[in-house]
């Protein structure tokens, strides 16, 4: 079992940045992929980025390409999501994700390919 723990969410003006870090406990050493999703009110939650743990590829939903940046500190133990440009749309919980599997075994993209989930951080951009 990993248990994730996010941080970092806030309230920031469109146009600005915020950092979230995941940090993960437990398990660690299992992990092969990790990935952070967002639900906004009335909406089902949604695929952002992923990227592998212990290797450089990363993935991103085509909404937040060129914005959004994943990346981890495997020392720390942590993944972090880098958000610029931040647009009112962007307003949402956001989760990590950690997985087990191989990763050609299951979606990057999808949340069944996920098997531990953070409790969320609140993002909200005001225009």
């Amino acid at each position: 079992q990993v248990q994730l723990v996010e941080s970092g969410g806030g309230l920031v003006q469109a146009g600005g940045s915020l950092r979230l870090s995941c940090a993960a406990s437990g398990r660690t050493f299992s992990i092969v992929s990790m990935g952070w999703f967002r639900q906004a009110p009335g909406k089902e939650r949604e695929f952002v980025a992923a990227c592998r743990w212990y290797g450089s590829s990363t993935y991103y939903a085509d909404s937040v390409k060129g914005r959004f940046t994943i990346s981890r500190d495997n020392a720390k133990n942590t993944l972090y999501l880098q958000m610029n440009s931040l647009k009112p749309e962007d307003t949402a919980v956001y989760y990590c994700a950690a997985d087990k599997r191989p990763y050609y075994s299951r979606s990057d993209f999808r949340e069944e390919g996920y098997d531990d989930w953070g409790q969320g951080t609140q993002v909200t951009v005001s225009s």
